[in-house]
């Protein structure tokens, strides 16, 4: 709908709501089509509702903006704060509207996004509508919320945008990393360490492939499993600390009641009861002066560990001591969950006055927790002879907790700069003696900035994965960034965190090339991992079969710690369907753009065709280097989204491709067929690598669209530092067959008959492959031809007029149909065969691939060469391979 008919009123009509429907809901995680950054896509489909403009809608304006009155504040394109509203009043589409409100309620959940866009998918009455996420799941539930509010409008009927908004901020809190886990990934991003989430909770891998570590929490893959088993275990712990001399209520274990009286008549009053291995302040009691209150702990601490700690009760204010890897990080006092009497307000009264605090929010959604007001707080009060009915005298603090847990309405106060020399080596040393990385040393202490020993204070627990809220985030005091230490821990500095990603794209060629240049990185002795349409590999081993070319394939091979390289076929429909399995590569390669796969998803013209697969060069590192195709303008074009240095190969001759050789002049790097010669340039220098007669893959010259795939696999080892001669050694060992090139130009004989086998599938795949046909010495040439289903109506016919110049052909049909009637895709092929100008007696149907190949060879005499087209291509190959004669 055209802006002008958008401005104009309309009058009212019927119209149903229910028309506007989500066909196609979908989280896209890495770069993508649309944006270099995660997003939700949704195909939208309108029907009646294609031409209807929101002012044609009675109502509905008013009832969103009362709805949604922060809408406002959407600049939308005029730029301006009020820019959407105005649109609105003017009159716009509802996919526009949908955008706007997905967008907002993520906003008012408590997530910062802004990214959204309404196109055209070129398919009638849909539309997609493309909207940012910081959390997949609030992402995905916002845009079917955002469809639920704008029906509500379109119908009158009333929405409850707070429920809908608390439900969504809910969701955000029960999947967003939780604020330890935070303080590390927002470290690691800062020094550009990639970081893939590998589950729905706080497993986080930071770095690629073998230099890649694995972070929960605040626990890393260099986490001693035993140095957790004695910080869970209470009293190991003590008893480890007190063996070097570290200070140490006194206390022991006890299983039963009457056991834990007699272990504090032993001690002596006043004592503690904790649990053995819980964690979060979980069960532990106040200062407890009699076996009554000894009776009542024990109950509460059993509930929580089958053995209960009875030990010293100390006094003195609650410290956390963080020590990363054998240095203290940063160290902070814990208050317990309390409030301050004024004299007038009850203690129920006082916390939900100190809850409105906007600091404090639920769980770790805020600077600080909600202070609680629970049985458990009820407990403690009536411990002390309070209730929450109680007024407490103006400025007493009453405290609501024996514990001071944030996640129980705890503060903290930073005291890093003020704790004595003498304490931080003790905590250091208790951090040593349990073994943990990144531990969390809780210490009872009058005064920190006196030596523990002049003091009394006391060691009383070493956690494993201890909080990093108190620290990053304190109530008062300096902030400390505590994911520094860490990350420094687990990359010190001048250590590398990611492996060299090499992504290929194009129409054409992905296979072969991905291969070509895997087997030259090989050539260095690194282990190499890399996916292709045939399935995932490492070194040349496969892991995995099946059309590995999209995000799933590519995390198997960068969550693998055993791959040095990666190199990553990367088509079209995975970019469009969940976007890239990386953020970034060291060197993105496009070979070519041609007709293929056009009509489908939205992607209806070869423009738009480059445009999805300009995303691997727009993804290239700043030092990084996008390896392009001067001799396609669509993939030359490609240069100016890349931030990496440009790279171009081409298969012309000097000087037939003028901005070739103008990169070359100005230095830049190159590579080309010179003479016959496969030649790397870096301006004035020329490097030979080998001749093309030399090279396997050109099977003596013959196989000239392989020109483009050696090319640019000899650029992509080059520009990552693959000496020459190692390149041509590779080159050299590499060869077309079913082994290493399944289904690439598998060139077979049987007897005297040659049978070429190959994957090609549209128009300039075919084209490439009937040139080397021709090229090849044979007496007859035959053909088995067919095309898959999924294509154009002139692409089929298209890819038959290439194969008209053989002497003859069988076609055959796919047995995927791909939504064509039997004998359709057939059909068309036969009909560009004779537009062509093949013969009619030179045509047979033949419709089953194996039965059409059996044909040809049946009509296969002594010098003839057999070309397949074959759609499964490893049964064809066996089936062929099966005619081969028996050796005598």
């Amino acid at each position: 709908m055209s802006q002008a008919q958008m401005e104009a009123p309309a009058p009212p009509r019927e119209f149903d709501p229910e028309e506007l429907r989500v066909s196609r809901l979908r989280a896209v995680r890495g770069p993508n089509f649309w944006r270099l950054a995660p997003v939700i896509a949704c195909d939208l489909r309108l029907g009646a509702l294609e031409d209807v403009p929101t002012t044609a809608i009675p109502g509905f304006n008013e009832q969103l903006l009362e709805l949604m009155p922060t809408l406002y504040e959407h600049p939308c394109s005029r730029g301006t704060e009020g820019g959407f509203i105005e649109r609105l009043r003017e009159g716009t589409h509802l996919p526009h509207v949908l955008e706007h409100v997905a967008l907002e309620l993520q906003t008012l959940a408590g997530t910062d996004v802004s990214f959204g866009r309404v196109v055209e998918s070129g398919d009638p009455g849909v539309w997609w509508l493309i909207v940012a996420y910081e959390e997949e799941d609030v992402g995905l539930e916002a845009v079917r919320q955002a469809v639920r509010l704008v029906k509500a409008c379109m119908k009158g009927e009333p929405y409850d945008i707070k429920f809908a908004v608390e439900d969504l901020h809910d969701l955000l809190e029960s999947v967003r990393l939780g604020p330890s886990t935070a303080a590390i990934v927002e470290e690691a991003r800062r020094r550009g360490i990639p970081v893939r989430r590998l589950n729905s909770h706080s497993l986080v891998q930071l770095g690629l492939g073998v230099n890649l570590r694995r972070v929960q929490a605040a626990m890393s893959d260099y986490t001693s499993a035993i140095g957790v088993e004695i910080a869970q275990d209470k009293d190991d712990t003590r008893r480890v600390l007190g063996a070097i001399g570290l200070p140490v209520p006194e206390g022991s274990v006890a299983t039963t009641l009457e056991r834990a009286v007699e272990v504090a008549h032993e001690i002596g009053w006043p004592v503690l009861l904790k649990p053995l291995d819980a964690s979060h302040g979980r069960g532990i009691s106040g200062r407890i002066d009699n076996d009554e209150g000894v009776r009542a702990a024990f109950e509460v601490a059993a509930k929580f560990s089958r053995k209960v700690v009875i030990e010293q009760y100390v006094t003195g204010s609650d410290y956390r001591v963080l020590v990363v890897d054998g240095k203290v990080a940063a160290v902070a006092e814990r208050v317990p969950a309390h409030v301050v009497g004024d004299g007038q307000h009850t203690i129920a009264e006082l916390i939900v006055i100190a809850n409105q605090d906007p600091r404090r929010g639920r769980g770790h959604s805020r600077t600080l927790t909600q202070l609680p007001d629970d049985a458990a707080t009820d407990a403690y009060l009536a411990s002390s002879g309070r209730s929450q009915q109680d007024v407490p005298p103006a400025g007493e603090r009453v405290y609501l907790r024996a514990t001071a847990n944030l996640s129980t309405g705890g503060t903290s106060i930073d005291r890093t700069d003020e704790v004595h020399p003498d304490n931080v080596t003790a905590c250091e040393m208790a951090a040593g003696i349990v073994g943990l990385d990144i531990a969390g040393i809780d210490v009872l202490s009058p005064d920190i900035t006196v030596p523990f020993r002049e003091n009394r204070a006391v060691i009383i627990e070493v956690n494993a994965a201890p909080g990093l809220r108190m620290h990053s985030h304190p109530s008062e005091g300096k902030p400390r960034n505590v994911g520094a230490p860490i990350i420094d821990m687990l990359y010190p500095p001048g250590s590398p965190y990611t492996i060299p990603v090499v992504a290929i794209t194009g129409t054409n060629g992905k296979t072969t090339t991905t291969r070509l240049t895997a087997h030259l990185f090989r050539q260095t002795g690194k282990t190499v991992g890399f996916t292709t349409t045939d399935g995932v590999y490492l070194q040349n081993r496969l892991v995995m079969e099946g059309d590995m070319t999209g995000p799933f394939s590519a995390n198997i091979i960068l969550s693998n710690p055993t791959v040095e390289v990666a190199v990553l076929e990367t088509a079209r429909g995975g970019v469009i369907r969940a976007g890239l399995g990386f953020d970034e590569c060291d060197v993105g390669v496009v070979l070519n753009v041609a007709a293929d796969h056009l009509g489908l998803r939205g992607i209806n013209t070869v423009e738009q065709l480059a445009e999805v697969k300009s995303v691997v060069p727009a993804v290239v590192k700043r030092e990084g280097h996008a390896v392009l195709n001067a001799d396609d303008p669509l993939v030359y074009r490609m240069r100016d989204r890349s931030g990496g240095d440009i790279v171009l190969f081409s298969t012309m001759q000097p000087g037939e491709n003028r901005v070739f050789d103008d990169h070359i002049e100005r230095g830049g790097i190159g590579a080309r067929v010179e003479d016959g010669e496969f030649v790397i340039r870096r301006g004035r220098l020329r490097i030979p690598i080998a001749t093309q007669r030399e090279v396997p893959l050109m099977m003596g010259g013959a196989a000239r669209f392989q020109q483009q795939n050696v090319l640019a696999a000899i650029l992509a080892a080059y520009v990552q530092g693959v000496r020459y001669d190692t390149i041509r050694a590779g080159l050299l060992s590499f060869f077309p067959s079913p082994s290493m090139t399944p289904g690439r130009l598998n060139l077979l004989r049987l007897g005297e008959v040659r049978v070429l086998v190959d994957y090609a599938h549209n128009p300039a795949a075919v084209e490439g492959l009937v040139e080397t046909v021709q090229a090849l010495p044979a007496r007859r040439r035959v053909g088995v031809v067919g095309a898959p289903g999924d294509r154009r109506d002139e692409d089929i016919r298209g890819l038959g007029r290439l194969c008209a110049t053989l002497d003859h052909a069988f076609v055959k049909e796919d047995t995927d149909l791909r939504g064509r009637d039997p004998g359709e895709a057939a059909g068309l092929v036969v009909e560009g065969l004779r537009e062509g100008g093949m013969s009619e007696d030179a045509i047979e149907m033949v419709g089953d691939e194996f039965q059409a190949v059996d044909r040809a060879l049946a009509a296969a005499d002594a010098g003839d060469l057999v070309m397949v087209l074959a759609d499964k291509v490893d049964a064809v190959l066996k089936h062929v391979q099966k005619q081969a004669p028996e050796p005598h």
